[in-house]
């Protein structure tokens, strides 16, 4: 078990550089010009923001983070952790916004942390393939990919609400679970062989593309519906298809039996913290378009891999 203390100490610097980065760029974003529409100043004013450009930095940081975690640990262990990020972001926005977060707001955080520790116990994720053959990327790639599609078409039939939010969290959740899977691939021939081999491997490419894909449905996620609805689907999707891709790609070996009910115990746990977090207003307040938890509109976009 020593040996997944390197992947666990990256993955939790990742969430809490990403934490970072939400709280950061969410409090410069609001300090600048509005508008109902794409404005093209918006970045020339950001840029002259150093708290904002802190948070690109915090961004960068997480990346490389969750790059040196999926590189030297399990899928099944990296990506359960960063269930962590919105529990993280609101202790960050808590401290460096001055803002009080309510007791239950601590309870939520409690809750999806014993959760996730419960969860990773019964699992006792093992095995850390390096690569894997194109025979198992196809059938993994067409079933995450006709997954999304469905997803989001069954959302956009929908009006905006909790179902269509659930819908497109879902779609963002798988988007980012193969995102990480190509990525922990990508860097493995990074580090195997080089960095001309890491620009020719098309799983370089495929993570920049779904992790774009993911960024376009978070922020339509948050857009179509309350955040309680959507951020238990991204929140447990994500680690849930992570750990299935860890399985079935990598060929990670988890727990089963009588460890299922253990492991399940974990999920309502996190599941639970999770819903209750998306209900404190300090978490409205970091992806509503205003002040205001209750201001109505667009969020901004997200900066990096946000709440999640």
């Amino acid at each position: 078990m020593h040996t997944l203390l390197l992947p666990v100490l990256f993955a939790l610097a990742s969430a809490l550089s990403n934490a970072f980065a939400t709280v950061l760029q969410r409090e410069e974003t609001l300090k600048v010009p509005s508008a109902t529409g794409f404005r093209p100043g918006l970045m020339l004013d950001l840029l002259r923001r150093p708290l904002w450009l802190a948070g690109i930095g915090a961004v960068i940081a997480a990346g490389v983070c969750q790059a040196l975690a999926l590189n030297t640990g399990p899928l099944t262990v990296v990506q359960p952790i960063f269930v962590l990020e919105l529990p993280l972001a609101l202790i960050v926005a808590s401290l460096l916004m001055r803002r009080h977060l309510p007791r239950a707001g601590w309870l939520a955080v409690t809750c999806v942390v014993v959760g996730l520790a419960v969860a990773l116990a019964a699992l006792a994720p093992t095995g850390n393939r390096t690569q894997v053959p194109m025979h198992r990327w196809l059938p993994a790639l067409a079933v995450c990919a006709g997954a999304v599609v469905v997803l989001a078409a069954v959302a956009l039939r929908r009006p905006e609400g909790r179902a269509r939010a659930a819908f497109l969290g879902a779609a963002t959740a798988i988007s980012y679970a193969l995102t990480a899977a190509l990525m922990k691939s990508a860097t493995h021939t990074l580090d195997d062989h080089g960095v001309a081999a890491f620009f020719t491997a098309w799983q370089t490419y495929a993570f920049a593309v779904t992790g774009g894909t993911a960024l376009f449905l978070l922020e339509n996620a948050l857009q179509g519906g309350p955040l309680v609805a959507s951020q238990p689907a991204l929140t447990l999707g994500d680690a849930t298809v992570s750990v299935a891709l860890g399985i079935t790609l990598y060929e990670e070996q988890v727990r089963s039996g009588w460890w299922l009910l253990p492991q399940l115990l974990g999920l309502v746990l996190i599941a639970v913290g999770a819903i209750a977090l998306a209900r404190v207003p300090l978490t409205r307040s970091l992806v509503a378009a205003g002040e205001s938890p209750g201001t109505p509109g667009p969020s901004p976009p997200p900066a990096g891999r946000q709440l999640p």
